[in-house]
């Protein structure tokens, strides 16, 4: 396991599987459960495994190291769960996964304007692929569809973004923080509000979980909050801290394979013209990997 934790690129392949694969887990959770019931579960159930950590750790904080775990959980962890399964209702789980992609590419921008980071040019240009990229998937998904479909697409590309605003403040302002400690305030801090908007959607009283197929939605909810949300959040917020967010946000390059492999074997719809944007998201990603020598990982803290 310690030689696990001090490998950063296989810490890059065990997160970007597991959260590949959380798109079509999230799909499997819709036709039983509604966007607010999914996205409050997983931060709700997350917050009560991680209390008993996340309490004690507050307490020796400061009000500064508060305010921006609440504002790094607030765009990381908990608008971000209801985004996802909201765009997936018109939005397959491979098209999700590859606008995900788009995570190092609003990590490069939004680090530049916000935090003043420096980077090279040849980043940029991959910043210029990578929303051509974007472009493309917006403009060839929703031929055929409504006006609302754009809205869908719009909306994970935010989600994308708020991913990225998450990772820089991690990287900016509480790095000084253990990663076990960060991962648990962070769902600490959100657990009240998301339990009170699942308590408020039926969850509880509204759903039969005498049926089959509720109990087989019910599961993968179980795992996408335990492994993906709760579980891998740990490696991610520590690989944040030891290298950096750009470094980190390379999991996207993954992640969408990942969603796309799920997805066909899910008999999604996936086109040429998914394949372009993907090609040229990725390639931007490519461009933009941090060429610095990355920060060794050492033993957790």
């Amino acid at each position: 396991m310690k030689q696990i934790l001090q490998n950063k690129f296989l810490l890059l392949l065990i997160i970007s599987i597991t959260w590949g694969s959380s798109f079509i887990l999230i799909k499997k959770t819709l036709p039983v459960f509604d966007p607010y019931q999914i996205g409050a579960f997983r931060a709700g159930l997350s917050g009560l495994l991680l209390a008993f950590i996340g309490f004690p750790a507050m307490r020796r904080m400061t009000r500064k190291d508060i305010f921006w775990i609440t504002l790094s959980g607030l765009f990381g962890n908990f608008l971000v769960v209801f985004i996802f399964p909201f765009a997936q209702r018109e939005v397959s789980s491979s098209l999700a996964g590859i606008i995900n992609a788009l995570d190092p590419v609003f990590t490069l921008i939004l680090g530049g304007l916000l935090f003043g980071i420096r980077s090279k040019i040849i980043q940029y240009f991959g910043a210029v692929i990578g929303f051509g990229g974007a472009l493309v998937l917006v403009y060839t998904s929703g031929s055929g569809s409504s006006q609302s479909h754009y809205f869908y697409i719009l909306l994970l590309i935010v989600g994308a973004a708020l991913y990225a605003i998450s990772a820089l403040i991690v990287e900016k302002k509480l790095s000084h923080i253990k990663s076990k400690e960060l991962a648990s305030s962070i769902y600490t801090i959100w657990m009240i509000p998301s339990l009170i908007i699942l308590g408020s959607s039926g969850f509880f009283t509204e759903i039969d979980y005498t049926q089959t197929a509720t109990l087989e939605s019910l599961w993968a909810l179980v795992f996408l909050t335990v492994v993906s949300t709760t579980l891998v959040m740990f490696l991610f917020f520590k690989l944040v801290q030891e290298t950096s967010a750009v470094f980190a946000s390379t999991i996207s390059l993954l992640t969408p394979v990942v969603a796309v492999l799920w997805g066909v074997l899910d008999g999604e719809r996936f086109t040429l013209w998914y394949a372009l944007g993907g090609v040229l998201i990725l390639i931007g990603v490519y461009f933009i990997r941090e060429k610095k020598k990355d920060k060794q990982i050492e033993e957790i803290k």
